[in-house]
């Protein structure tokens, strides 16, 4: 079973994605609503909160989870993987998304000069930048923090007339820096592709989570034949959360358009 975790309900996008292209495989998406957001949390509880989850997927037969949250695969991950997986889990793994998207973008740009938003902890923790730079030295990263984005996704305000305004605030220094290619470090921001398109200029490429994830889990699992044949292939689908918010069932209609019957069960990672 693959286990799908995000700090809220942004990382149904991944989720869409695979069950969309890899639709045999069985999956649990796991939403940390109770405790979200993480993008503003200190590092050691992010690292905290991401293991709880982590090792409640385990215990639901999952062998391998992909972090759908930018903030945990900045700061949680490489010490999962290194010091927590081989301590209690040594045959299953942990991937997250941030490497995927760095990986896409230094493929991709041509004069070397990649943007990158996200939420606060996720620039702060200078993970992609590092990332990138360890794919080529020469490419120079810039990075803008855009933690009003969020909420403003989670509350429906898509066709807010103030969204262009902020989008312009937040993305101008990268725009006046010449990148050529935008990393959007979020799994929310696949909801406002066009207006950042828009903003920042059709010549940028943007590389969007929700677009990469499926061709690079295929690749991981050809490579992986040891982790595939232990993944189950029943077409099940579990939606997991650790709280109910008021605006619970639109912001999963807003993430999961045009799928139908989404049912998540209450549990507690504690």
């Amino acid at each position: 079973m693959i286990g799908i975790f995000d700090s809220g309900l942004g990382g149904l996008t991944i989720f869409k994605s695979l069950i969309k292209d890899l639709p045999s495989y069985d999956y649990i998406y796991l939403g940390d609503n109770a405790r979200v957001p993480y993008g503003t949390r200190s590092f050691d509880i992010i690292y905290q909160y991401t293991q709880e989850a982590v090792d409640y997927l385990f215990r639901q037969d999952c062998v391998l989870i992909i972090l759908a949250c930018n903030t945990a695969s900045a700061i949680a991950l490489r010490k999962i993987q290194q010091e927590y997986l081989p301590r209690y889990y040594p045959q299953n793994r942990v991937l997250g998304v941030l490497i995927p998207a760095a990986e896409e973008a230094a493929q991709i740009t041509k004069n070397k000069k990649i943007g990158v938003i996200g939420t606060e902890a996720t620039i702060k923790s200078k993970t992609l930048l590092e990332e990138i730079k360890k794919r080529d030295k020469k490419i120079k990263v810039y990075q803008n923090a855009c933690p009003l984005l969020v909420p403003l996704i989670e509350t429906n305000k898509l066709n807010w007339r103030g969204l262009d305004d902020l989008l312009k605030e937040y993305l101008e220094p990268l725009k006046k820096k010449g990148i050529d290619t935008l990393i959007l470090g979020c799994t929310h921001y696949a909801l406002i592709k066009k207006p950042i398109q828009r903003i920042i200029g059709q010549k940028v490429k943007l590389v969007s989570e929700d677009e990469i994830i499926v061709p690079k889990l295929k690749d991981y699992l050809k490579r992986h034949p040891e982790i595939e044949k232990r993944l189950t292939k029943n077409s099940q689908r579990r939606f997991l959360t650790t709280a109910y918010s008021q605006n619970f069932e639109h912001q999963v209609k807003l993430f999961m358009r045009g799928a139908k019957d989404i049912k998540f069960e209450l549990v507690s990672l504690v």
